[in-house]
């Protein structure tokens, strides 16, 4: 056996996250401060029991059920009801971009 086929390749996989949300009123927890979230693309599992027009159409309620599953750090449902309105339309857009199909999305770069 070389060393080549003796070496074990471990791979993670990495789940596809928009770029941080950047709270513009951050949340306060007791002497924690959030002024940064990050989702990640839900599973379809995460979407159990919610509306995928619901979320498509930024349902307020709908938004603060799956943040929750999806932030880092953990937000939880009270998080997202105190939240500011402009901070939810943020996590509303980039769930909204994960819903779209890669086919619906803008090219990074534009082709001509």
């Amino acid at each position: 056996m070389t060393q080549d086929t003796a070496t074990e390749t471990t791979q993670v996989a990495i789940l596809p996250a928009a770029e941080p949300i950047t709270l513009d009123y951050p949340i306060q927890r007791g002497n924690q401060r959030i002024n940064q979230i990050h989702l990640r693309k839900p599973k379809s599992g995460a979407l159990r029991g919610l509306s995928i027009t619901a979320l498509a159409q930024m349902d307020a309620e709908s938004i603060a059920t799956l943040v929750p599953r999806i932030s880092t750090p953990t937000l939880t449902k009270a998080d997202m009801h105190q939240m500011d309105p402009a901070d939810l339309t943020q996590c509303g857009m980039a769930i909204t971009n994960f819903l779209l199909p890669t086919s619906l999305k803008e090219p990074a770069s534009p082709t001509e």
